[in-house]
């Protein structure tokens, strides 16, 4: 980080990223959680002008995850596009289970990490 003097005192010369992503559900959460539980790595990454391109990293790893974890339950419980045809409201409530099952591994494994 570079210094510029202004008057007697030199200040810090903050350039902050051109950061278009958004952060999402996951990264808000992770924002939120870096606040509470590390106050120190939340000022950390402010400071660097880090805090949003980390959070929009972490959210597309987030949603990543999450939709690999989906597809793997799927098939390991059988839900498929023949089950959606035949009973709707079944595929339904598993994909329902699925997704709440997939979310909690992803918030325990990195938003909450």
């Amino acid at each position: 980080m570079l210094n510029i003097l202004a008057g007697d005192y030199y200040i810090p010369d903050l350039n902050l990223p051109n950061e278009e992503r958004p952060i999402g559900k996951y990264g808000q959460m992770h924002r939120e959680h870096l606040k509470e539980h590390n106050p120190m790595r939340f000022n950390d990454l402010v400071l660097v002008g880090q805090l949003w391109t980390y959070l929009a990293d972490l959210n597309e790893q987030a949603q990543d995850r999450l939709s690999l974890i989906v597809e793997q339950i799927k098939v390991a419980e059988g839900v498929t596009e023949e089950l959606k045809a035949a009973n709707q409201m079944a595929w339904i409530r598993a994909m329902n289970s699925i997704h709440n099952r997939a979310e909690e591994i992803v918030l325990e494994e990195i938003v909450y990490r």
